[in-house]
């Protein structure tokens, strides 16, 4: 049986040459391999909208060309990517997954996330998570010139990454998933088997629910290296993919 692959959080960008060849190479020779490979949110630093690429953007068209090879392509929205849409599936070939999604793996229903909206503890980011998912607000932003997304884009990434400093010198447990709100959604969805990204702390965590043993796998971020999480006959295998 051909392995099934799960990442998430590459946050891809020009500033990151390597990383970017880094996936395109893991695009181009174990991904061929799969049986489905599934990006589980924020795989761009920034998506400012579909608009703002074209078809011969390098990651883009390496994309298009993957999903020419049969293996079923699956791609979820994250915290800095919630902007993907149609013409992004058009362009790449790619099947976007609304969050949460179920699918099946085995005789197993695995519950699928991006993992930002576990963090239940941060209400400032709740707050601005919900802001930015609404409607009107994303019809507001993208009646914006290119120029005008991409500097607001900027701007957030820099207030984000000096809160998230404070926190991590303050509070650092905000930052992770509430155990409770895990445990809410799982029994919601009736899953035993949770697999999200977001909070960049790669492991497994086991613990009971139902009075039977339930996982969360976390997914590893792309910053250093790679990371994939692997499944194959009923086994998962988290793994690091070096860099160059």
């Amino acid at each position: 049986m051909r392995p099934v692959l799960f990442i998430s959080d590459l946050h891809l960008d020009a500033s990151r040459p390597e990383i970017v060849q880094l996936f395109l190479q893991f695009l181009q020779q174990r991904a061929t391999q799969a049986e489905a490979l599934y990006i589980l949110g924020d795989f761009f630093e920034a998506w400012i909208g579909d608009d703002a690429v074209t078809p011969d953007h390098p990651v883009i068209a390496a994309l298009k060309a993957f999903s020419t090879t049969g293996v079923p392509l699956y791609v979820m929205r994250g915290n800095r990517d919630f902007l993907l849409g149609e013409q992004f599936e058009q362009m790449t070939g790619a099947r976007l997954l609304p969050d949460p999604t179920v699918i099946t793996l085995g005789d197993e229903r695995v519950l699928l996330m991006h993992g930002d909206s576990l963090c239940t503890d941060d209400t400032e980011y709740q707050q601005f998570r919900a802001m930015v998912h609404d409607p009107q607000w994303q019809q507001m932003f993208l009646a914006k010139s290119i120029e005008e997304r991409m500097e607001m884009a900027r701007r957030a990434r820099q207030e984000s990454t000096a809160r998230n400093s404070q926190l991590m010198d303050t509070q650092e447990s905000i930052m992770d998933v509430n155990q409770g709100a895990v445990e809410q959604i799982m029994l919601e969805h009736d899953v035993q088997r949770l697999i999200h990204g977001h909070t960049h702390r790669p492991k497994v965590h086991t613990f009971t629910l139902k009075e039977k043993r339930a996982t969360r796998i976390v997914l590893g971020d792309w910053y250093d290296q790679g990371s994939v999480l692997e499944y194959r006959d009923g086994a998962y295998d988290l793994q690091d993919i070096p860099s160059a």
